[in-house]
């Protein structure tokens, strides 16, 4: 027998406490005025200096979590971590996380890290869910952490980074529960984002094929959902509005909204003398590989989707829009985003369709139901207040911070200097930090107050 409702229980996100505007970010970068904030869909960029790391966001984001919902570090059996900001290449972040169980005595815990792009949240969560519902589960948590730190070299893709941190809590009786049986995954080798070049932070990135490949995954695994939809839970002729909200992963707002659109045709498709697509008949004919080049038919469906989009896709943009990407913390931050942006009680009863992408690539939709109340979830995250609480740097002292990052990477016997900040100013209460790297390049880690 499986284990009833098996889900989320409990959700913390992480975020610097410093950003960027994006409209002054325009301004500095000599760029059009519109061209971030709204040719990307963002207005705000949340960014580190060299005193954080893929470590210390997630040693916050885990403790924070544990100590919101005053969790026992003993109930915990399970720690998988999602990332691709690999500072080791064989230390795994987990074992860095395991620090703080120490004083607990609990080192019976199992799970490590998982790497694919943006993808490894979606993989080290299956992981949980699975050992859950397992012959190996002990009848304790899981726990699932999924973060990052997107930077990129000065230029164009810039703009699209970000940081940010989700942990969530992994178990039965669950307010929010995936639904069992509803997969549809989609692999391919493709080379559209990577980093071979471990002396740096930075992507090698095709950005145009990356884009092909989210869309076209997409199309793949929405309708590999649906078919299973069909056929496991007899649902007829299944379309978008099946589900009341969708979350995606956001690499910038703009693509979720192109992506939602592409659910529509989708769904015209499969449909196409439905009477919701009375106004899009013109592309009834056009073929599959022909509707990626379309300008007119990605418009057309833009608009059609318009209205839906503001409904079941904008509430969840949040974080996407204050914080940036946050690679694999990103689908994640929508998660976080619908909490926090719907009355908890308009929630119940709601089904959610998901959808991850990493480059590389691997993607997954998939879904939830959330079967109880999630106001004590939302209420923990406060992120709206959190949101307000940062404190904005121009533009010339973010790329300071981004020069310092770049030069000081990979450093040996190094204490962090950061941008003259001091502890208060630059991190919220209960953030790690990076203390110092020792001659043998080990890593040493404080809480601010």
């Amino acid at each position: 027998m499986y284990p009833e409702n098996v889900g989320i229980l409990a959700v913390e996100i992480y975020f610097p406490k410093r950003y960027v505007d994006q409209a002054e970010l325009e301004k500095h970068d000599g760029v059009s005025a519109g061209k971030y904030t709204i040719g990307l869909g963002q207005t705000k960029m949340g960014f580190c200096d060299d005193r954080e790391d893929i470590n210390s966001i997630a040693l916050t984001v885990v403790h924070n979590l544990i100590e919101k919902y005053k969790i026992s570090y003993k109930d915990i059996g399970r720690v998988e971590v999602g990332t691709e900001t690999i500072i080791d290449k064989s230390k795994s972040v987990k074992t860095v996380i395991m620090q703080i169980f120490k004083e607990s005595g609990n080192t019976d815990i199992e799970g490590i890290d998982t790497t694919n792009a943006c993808y490894g949240g979606t993989a080290a969560l299956f992981n949980a869910l699975n050992w859950v519902e397992s012959s190996s589960w002990d009848g304790r948590y899981a726990l699932v952490v999924a973060g990052d730190i997107a930077v990129y070299a000065a230029g164009p893709a810039r703009p699209t980074g970000g940081a940010g941190c989700v942990a969530l809590l992994i178990g039965k009786d669950a307010p929010i529960v995936f639904d069992r049986g509803l997969r549809g995954t989609h692999m391919e080798h493709v080379w559209d984002f990577y980093k071979p070049d471990l002396t740096s932070e930075f992507p090698e990135v095709d950005g145009h094929l990356s884009n092909d490949c989210y869309l076209k995954s997409l199309d793949i695994c929405y309708n590999r959902y649906m078919k299973n939809l069909i056929t496991k839970e007899k649902v007829e002729n299944p379309m978008i509005k099946f589900f009341d909200y969708v979350l995606f992963h956001a690499p910038y707002c703009k693509l979720v909204q192109k992506s939602y659109a592409r659910l529509f045709y989708n769904d015209f498709t499969r449909n196409p003398d439905h009477s919701s697509f009375v106004s899009v008949q013109k592309f009834k004919d056009i073929s599959a590989e022909e509707s990626f080049r379309s300008k007119d038919l990605e418009k057309a469906f833009v608009e059609l989707s318009k209205s839906d989009f503001n409904k079941r896709v904008k509430p969840t943009l949040l974080t996407a829009t204050q914080i940036g990407n946050m690679y694999c913390a990103s689908l994640y931050g929508t998660l976080v985003s619908l909490l926090s942006n719907t009355p908890a009680d308009e929630l119940i009863g709601k089904r959610v369709g998901m959808f991850s992408y990493g480059s590389g690539l691997s993607s997954t939709f998939f879904s939830f139901t959330i079967k109880k109340s999630v106001a004590n979830i939302s209420e923990a995250l406060d992120v709206l207040n959190r949101l307000e609480s940062r404190l904005e740097l121009t533009p010339k002292q973010f790329s300071e911070v981004m020069r310092l990052r770049e030069s000081v990477h990979d450093k040996k016997d190094y204490t962090p200097v950061g941008d003259s900040s001091s502890e208060k100013e630059a991190f919220f209460s209960g953030t790690y930090y990076l203390e110092k790297i020792d001659s043998k390049r080990r890593r040493f880690y404080k809480r601010a107050l």
